[in-house]
């Protein structure tokens, strides 16, 4: 039987025999002939004639109503294949591979786009286990997430989870994919349906960027050390070349004042360049300080950060409190997390003094548990995440990615005195650690 048929033994079903006139009409008819039966039965034999007809009306109407049935139990398994042509067309149709099991894990749905994902065609499919699809290794958890399930309804398994499962090609290839799974029950038997996504191209892109990432991260990292050795290195000719130069200068500016005390004009001029020196010296050690405290060097990270708290405390007249905690443990932090944890003080201490209209500041430095921990605090007007999420945010931003390089964590946020609190969290022994 082809389409057409079937739409015209529908269209009948639907239009001619459910029309109010016909159904009125076969209503009225089977009532006259139930009367007709009625005085048959009541006259018997004195109406033979009458008998006969009745007989014959009633085999008639019993035959057109068999026809009515079988016409109706024809259409109505026309329909169930019609309707589970228009189902396989549609699964079919799905972008995304679709295959239901029995409690078995028999294969009894396999579509186009799983033949195409699992390169299995479906005749092959159909009836298999579902195991020659999974990974060895995972066949023994996929069984019991299944269990599991099924008793439960609950699954971490859904579209779009961080989870990456892995399937198995018909050729023995393994590959990543997304999944969903759900389950339901007929006719006293229970079916799961297993959605998945072949995610293969989209790993190899996120594994590309994370790569470029890394090198970023790497060269970054690179930057900064060649930054760092720059500073150290002109805070050093600050501090021993210009500084000696200015020492000797000084010595010969003080020499001189005393051979010119006749001249007054000139011993008011030799004063006034000595105090000049004075200055000079005091900016240039300043200046080296803040390239590179070669204290940081010398004494380690803990003398290091209570000078930077302390000139800090007199420069913006923010009342500093700095505390150590852990027993000197801070005596054997490597050279890099010394350096990134000195520029992160540093760097939120700046933004204390800019940003912060703060009247206190709190610098708690130690180790806690096996990281090195710093937390800064202040009671100012705080910061907000727009503030942290600006573009031109670039002093938290370098100061994150330095953390994460080495492996250490990074926290600023709102204070519990109103203020911001920063808390940094870093290896001792960290180098080169890649987050």
């Amino acid at each position: 039987m082809d389409a057409g048929d079937r739409r015209g033994l529908i269209s009948v079903n639907r239009g001619l025999l459910r029309h109010p006139a016909v159904v009125g009409a076969g209503s009225a008819a089977l009532v006259a002939l139930l009367i007709l039966n009625a005085v048959a039965f009541m006259r018997g034999l004195e109406s033979p004639w009458l008998l006969g007809s009745v007989i014959v009306a009633d085999m008639v109407v019993i035959g057109v109503g068999v026809l009515i049935a079988a016409r109706e139990v024809l259409v109505a398994g026309d329909r169930v294949e019609a309707t589970q042509a228009h189902l396989e067309a549609i699964v079919d149709s799905a972008m995304d591979a679709i295959i239901t099991v029995d409690v078995s894990q028999k294969i009894v749905l396999f579509n186009r786009a799983a033949e195409q994902v699992f390169q299995c065609r479906r005749d092959e499919a159909i009836g298999s286990a579902l195991d020659r699809f999974i990974p060895q290794r995972f066949r023994g958890a996929h069984r019991g997430h299944i269990e599991h399930f099924g008793k439960t309804g609950v699954t971490s398994r859904r579209m779009g989870d961080v989870t990456t499962l892995w399937a198995l090609r018909a050729g023995g290839q393994e590959f990543p994919i997304e999944a969903s799974i759900s389950q339901a029950g007929e006719a006293g038997e229970h079916f799961y349906t297993v959605i998945l996504r072949d995610i293969t191209i989209r790993r190899q892109r996120e594994d590309e960027l994370k790569r470029r990432e890394q090198e970023l991260r790497d060269l970054s990292a690179r930057v900064l050390e060649a930054r760092e050795e720059e500073k150290t290195l002109i805070a050093r000719e600050l501090h021993d070349e210009l500084g000696q130069l200015l020492t000797a200068l000084k010595m010969d500016v003080s020499w001189l004042r005393e051979r010119v005390v006749a001249d007054a004009e000139l011993s008011k001029k030799a004063v006034e360049m000595n105090a000049m020196l004075d200055e000079t010296v005091s900016a240039t050690r300043r200046i080296s300080a803040n390239l590179r405290p070669l204290m940081l060097d010398d004494l380690g990270l803990a003398d290091a950060a209570a000078w930077l708290v302390e000139e800090f405390g007199k420069r913006s007249s923010i009342r500093c409190t700095y505390k150590e905690f852990g027993d000197g443990a801070l005596d054997n932090v490597s050279k890099p997390v010394a350096t990134t944890m000195y520029r992160a003080l540093q760097e939120s201490l700046t933004n204390i003094g800019r940003h912060s209209a703060a009247k206190n500041a709190w610098v708690m430095l130690g180790v806690e548990g096996n990281m090195v921990s710093l937390e800064v605090e202040d009671d100012g007007r705080g910061i907000s995440p727009e503030d942290i999420a600006k573009a031109r945010s670039l002093g938290l931003k370098g100061m994150r990615e330095r953390i994460t390089y080495l492996g250490g964590s990074f926290e600023v946020g709102r204070a519990a005195r109103g203020g911001t609190r920063v808390h940094v969290k870093v290896p001792p022994g960290a180098a080169a650690v890649h987050a």
